[in-house]
């Protein structure tokens, strides 16, 4: 009998209705699957299958399901799964998931589905519980169509969030995973709010005014959350809210938002008369899980705060509380440190790294996440381009809970320890959540805008595009830090970087076929001289022809 026995009906007809076009192919990577909107019925038809599965290898936990394409163009969209207590899917499923999508044909498909099941010893008896979010683009509600379906064919009890952040997705799993008692979605997403919040007021209590702060929502969901959140924060702070329309699903992430700051590094146009010297402004982008700060420096300069500066700032002033609250000794020692990629500013790894411990890892969340957990007892990370968090491990939260203050001082750390524990959002990288601790940061460390910013200054770098036929040509080692295969590339690149007295490297994309080559030097113009001659050699190796190659590559 087969193991599809009771769904194989219901399976049929959804793969009849969702078929794969032919041409289409899809990969299930960092970010899930992402790429045209219009496209992907018949993946979230499968994504709908492949959680109702996941949850029942659970044992029956809740998973989560997000369609979202975060800061790409509006036309775009994407979806990826949500593990029980808020990570990412395990990787070990992700391969499973390409498989799913690229089934080229219905019998195919209902073949690699019973091998899979069999191969995970998936009970099909266990129940399976899922919930499910969107962000505002306009090919959302087809693509939830084909999910709901998908879940129906599998039999999975499926909770719907509406339209809400990335963030918010990963906080809902979260908390139905370790709840206890009664709940609706509207509850725990008011919940949410309500402690992020609270624990903000009590942190800025004794501030006597309010700050005020810019934020370019980058006409997306992150709209719909600040101005829900500016609601609970009241009077701590007042939030001015930019490129908020979400009607215009068009607009989602043009010419706005953090991506269009980090990678144009400068104002989105729609700020250019609301910000004034001095300062502070913010972007979130489309499904608010990025955040890159800014101001104008008195001469009307743009200035950038990326990743690695609120990287900077969080773990400077965390440090502070733990050392404050007595948790730095040697019987209570908490150990913190800081997770990057290859991409992080080199001042940046070098203020740190004078200051506290700094690991490297591979480009993609779920390498920085894994590691902030697994090497510190509060890991600190942010991709410089503003997606990050901060973990703390239970053993040291059982430290914060149960230490004993022997002073006053020691006592006010201690209660404010506790307090940024509450802002966080320690589920996944949450715009939101990230601009209150930077908020409570500077606060608290008696910043100013400017006074941050100069904590080091960043080497001027610049990022290049190659497109290649084959990215697997590609393969890196130490952290993505350098070249394996092509041969003798590697040797190439070194002799460039010794010549410049820079740093680069190169590293394949994950989700299409280019190759990303990263330079810094010392002087701008140095910076982006290394960053062209190092993508001519890329373009090179790649077989591209010489008669074409692009002027730029040096």
């Amino acid at each position: 009998m087969s193991a599809l026995s009771g769904f194989e009906n219901e399976l049929r007809k959804g793969l009849e209705e969702y078929p794969v076009k032919p041409g289409e192919k899809f990969s299930y990577g960092t970010a899930g699957f992402r790429t045209l909107g219009d496209t992907l019925e018949s993946v979230l038809f499968k994504v709908g299958i492949l959680a109702a599965l996941r949850s029942k290898s659970c044992g029956g936990k809740t998973i989560g399901v997000m369609i979202t394409a975060s800061h790409n163009p509006a036309e775009d969209n994407g979806v990826k799964l949500v593990d029980p207590r808020g990570e990412m899917l395990d990787t070990s499923w992700e391969s499973h998931a390409t498989d799913f999508a690229n089934a080229p044909s219905l019998d195919a498909f209902i073949a690699i589905l019973e091998d899979f099941i069999r191969s995970k010893q998936i009970s099909l008896g266990t129940p399976a519980k899922v919930v499910y979010a969107r962000d505002t683009r306009a090919s959302g509600p087809k693509l939830v169509a084909a999910l709901r379906k998908g879940f129906a064919a599998m039999g999975a009890v499926a909770t719907d969030a509406e339209v809400t952040t990335t963030p918010i997705l990963h906080y809902l799993v979260d908390t139905i995973n370790t709840t206890t008692q009664e709940w609706n979605v509207n509850n725990l997403i008011e919940g949410y709010y309500l402690k992020l919040s609270n624990a903000f007021k009590r942190l800025l209590a004794d501030r006597g005014t309010s700050a005020h702060l810019l934020i370019d929502c980058a006409n997306g969901v992150g709209a719909l959350a600040a101005k829900k959140l500016d609601d609970f924060l009241g009077e701590s702070l007042t939030l001015k809210l930019k490129n908020t329309s979400v009607e215009s699903t068009e607009k989602l992430n043009k010419d706005c938002g953090a991506d269009y700051v980090k990678v144009g590094q400068k104002l989105p146009p729609s700020l250019t008369s609301e910000l004034r010297p001095g300062q502070r402004g913010c972007s979130l982008d489309g499904d608010a899980d990025r955040l890159i700060y800014y101001y104008l420096d008195d001469s009307g300069k743009f200035r950038m705060l990326d990743g690695d500066k609120i990287t900077t700032l969080v773990a400077s002033f965390i440090m502070r509380l733990v050392k404050d609250a007595g948790l730095d000794d040697a019987e209570e020692k908490i150990k913190v440190g800081v997770v990057q990629t290859a991409y992080a500013n080199g001042s940046s790894t070098r203020y740190l790294s004078e200051r506290l411990p700094v690991t490297c890892v591979p480009t993609g969340v779920k390498h920085l996440h894994h590691a902030a957990a697994e090497r510190y007892d509060i890991g600190v990370y942010f991709e410089a381009n503003g997606h990050g968090t901060v973990l703390f491990s239970s053993s040291a939260q059982h430290k914060v809970a149960s230490h004993k203050p022997s002073t006053a001082a020691q006592a006010t750390a201690l209660g404010r320890l506790k307090d940024v524990i509450n802002v966080i959002n320690q589920t996944v990288g949450d715009a939101l959540s990230d601009m209150l601790l930077v908020e409570v940061a500077l606060y608290h460390m008696a910043y100013s805008v400017e006074t941050w910013d100069k904590l080091y200054s960043d080497l001027p770098n610049r990022l290049v595009k190659v497109k290649v036929g084959d990215r697997n040509a590609f393969v890196t080692e130490d952290a993505e830090r350098r070249l394996v295969r092509p041969p003798g590339l590697q040797a190439k690149i070194d002799e460039l970087v010794r010549r410049t007295g820079g740093r680069s490297f190169v590293r394949p994309s994950g989700t299409e076929d280019v190759v990303r080559v990263y330079a810094e030097a010392k002087e701008t113009e140095a910076a982006i001289d290394l960053a062209l001659r190092v993508a001519g050699l890329v373009y090179d190796e790649a077989g591209g022809d010489p008669a074409q190659r692009p002027a730029d590559f040096r």
